[in-house]
């Protein structure tokens, strides 16, 4: 009894053991996702829209910049008023599909604040994952926008955007990306966004083209891109901004960034020369709208698979995302008659579904991925498909009811004579060249 009464007076002594030390961001992290959020932005400032509006006619080059201008600044205030928050919060009875306005209006976040990566007791600072995930939701939207240039009103295109972002955008989001989303918790592999930024921007621009028609004149007039030299630079912008979209959303400095950014580079090359010979087999002339068209499909294609599969699983997945979106671009749409302006669908939605699906291939071991837990085939591939599918139900519907709301209100086409004279001036009174 008296070594059992010491005993219990010496662990009376003993002090509390101390609380573990809160994670503490690593610099090194944190200045790669700074500079991260920053490269995704120049992806649409002013990378996409000195592509698209390559692409897009003479008379409609300042729209084009104006409508990714204004879609880029309205995502931004959305995105720190309520977007963050219903992309990642959770906690409700819809936790699985979208979250809640704890952190509206960023309430809550702080510079103390921070934000869990991939590897367990590794953080980064909250404001620095707000701004990073803030570029995504800003390039989505403005993607849509090629597949609809050239005779939709800058205001239906606006009021679109502020309801495609919260009904459509910001659920996919966090079915994919947040710890209790639907497909995160299915098991689902979506790296840097092939199912929420490229499938979900590729089916709504398709929708958005059926919805508001051909522009006059299209398979009877010659609506060739007027100046290969500005898509040339916005593509260029592209891919080097896409080392922070692929490689940033590792969301630590380490090896797996390494492997993202490797990745960026095979499947890119893979994509763009596959596009080029089989466009010049066809054809009989290589051109550079076919590579730098190849370059962007090898960019999407690699998105979800980015941090997943190896160097050379990544050029097989972008050689074939080049061939098949080559013909999607080209005899598909052709057959089919649907006037997606800038190929918005037949690129980003078909490699985005490929990229995808080939992910749950390509990250097997055997093939140089680096596998995931329990991983087989098969069982990895169906839920890669699953993910797809929701996106482009979700997206699909969605987008068809939003465009149909948006033209009952205010009408989604400019009038015949404003499109014949160019949106440039008829929208907004500015030419984006003197002549």
């Amino acid at each position: 009894m008296a070594l059992a009464a010491g005993t219990v007076a010496a662990l009376a002594q003993t002090p509390p053991a101390a609380p573990a030390a809160a994670a503490v961001a690593n610099k090194g992290d944190t200045a790669w996702m700074l500079v991260s959020s920053l490269l995704v932005l120049m992806m649409t400032l002013p990378g996409l829209a000195l592509f698209y509006g390559g692409l897009a006619r003479s008379k409609n080059m300042l729209s084009v910049m104006s409508h990714i201008t204004a879609t880029a600044a309205i995502m931004i205030i959305i995105w720190v008023v309520y977007g963050y928050s219903l992309a990642f919060t959770g906690g409700g009875s819809l936790t699985s599909f979208i979250g809640g306005f704890s952190k509206a209006f960023l309430a809550g976040v702080s510079t103390e604040t921070t934000t869990d990566t991939f590897t367990k007791g590794v953080v980064i600072p909250e404001y620095v994952f707000i701004c990073f995930q803030m570029t995504f939701a800003i390039i989505t939207p403005a993607l849509i926008v090629g597949g609809l240039v050239e005779r939709m009103k800058f205001s239906a295109l606006l009021l679109f955007v502020v309801l495609w972002s919260g009904f459509v955008y910001f659920p996919m989001a966090h079915m994919v990306w947040f710890s209790e989303g639907y497909l995160f918790s299915l098991g689902a592999l979506d790296f840097a966004g092939g199912t929420v930024v490229h499938i979900n921007a590729g089916i709504a621009a398709l929708v958005g083209a059926l919805v508001l028609g051909k522009r006059i004149g299209y398979g009877k007039e010659l609506m060739s891109p007027h100046s290969l030299t500005m898509t040339f630079i916005g593509t260029s912008l592209l891919w080097v901004g896409w080392f922070g979209f692929n490689a940033g959303s590792n969301l630590e400095a380490t090896a797996g960034a390494a492997l993202a950014m490797i990745n960026t580079l095979t499947a890119t090359a893979g994509a763009a020369l596959g596009w080029l010979f089989i466009e010049w087999m066809i054809k009989g002339k290589p051109s550079l709208l076919g590579m730098l068209s190849g370059i962007i499909a090898g960019l999407v294609a690699v998105t979800p698979a980015a941090g997943l599969v190896g160097p050379m699983g990544a050029i097989v997945l972008g050689a074939i995302c080049g061939v098949v979106c080559f013909f999607f671009c080209t005899t598909i749409k052709n057959a089919l008659g649907y006037d997606d302006s800038l190929d918005v669908f037949g690129i980003h939605g078909v490699a985005g579904i490929i990229g995808s699906i080939g992910t749950g291939i390509f990250v097997s071991p055997a093939l140089g991925g680096v596998g995931v837990a329990d991983y087989a085939m098969g069982a990895q591939v169906w839920k890669q498909t699953v993910a797809v599918l929701v996106a482009v139900v979700w997206c699909g519907i969605g987008s068809f009811v939003l465009f149909k709301i948006v033209d009952a209100v205010i009408g989604l086409r400019v009038t015949s004579e404003q499109e014949r004279e160019g949106l440039d001036i008829a929208e907004h009174g500015e030419r984006a060249y003197n002549m």
